[in-house]
This record gives structure tokens, sequence and C-alpha cells, in this order.
């Protein structure tokens, strides 16, 4: 599901309240942060993240293999933080903007 740019907007602004929970460092994307990545995805829906000066990638380098491992979109990637979000299809916390029809 891609999101649409209302959607984005709107994922960016509750993201602007989170805290960061995911950090990155010279070890880089291993499976045990993909795996805290997929836990923290299915209980918030939402997840901000850091890379760590010390990392060997950049935080977009990043947030495209978490979004692509763990199935999630990519909302934002600004410096060394980035947002990724994945709706929880049993119970969704986030209810989304509707594109308007014309």
């Amino acid at each position: 599901m891609a999101l649409t740019s209302k959607q984005r907007a709107q994922l960016r602004g509750l993201a602007a309240g989170e805290d960061t929970i995911i950090q990155i460092g010279k070890g880089g994307v291993t499976p045990a942060v993909t795996a805290s990545v997929s836990a923290a995805l299915a209980a918030r829906e939402l997840v901000k993240g850091k890379v760590l000066e010390n990392a060997m990638l950049t935080a977009r380098e990043a947030c495209e293999i978490l979004s692509q491992r763990c199935r999630a979109e990519q909302v934002q990637v600004i410096g060394t933080k980035f947002v990724l979000y994945k709706r929880n299809e049993q119970a969704p916390k986030i209810v989304l903007v509707k594109e308007k029809k014309k």
C-alpha cells in the first residue's frame, strides 16, 4: 500500500511527538535490529529511528533496508533520523486520512 502525500504528512506530524526508539550503530542493520523494528512496528505502527555517526550507512540507506525487510512504508528521512510506518491489520491504532474523490 503506497501512502498518499496527505497520509505521509499526517504520519510526519504524529512522528514529531514520538521518541526515537531505534538506534543503528557501526554494526549496521543486523537481524537483531530488524527483529526489534518489526516488533516495534507491530506494537506501535509508527517508529522513529536514528543512525549514529559511527555507522557505515546513511539514514536513507538504513530506512530503505529496514522498510524492505519489515515490509513497512518509508515516511520521512531527515539528517540522521528516519520514520517507518506499518499498519497493524488486526488492531490498527492510527487511522489514516482518506483521499478525496473528485
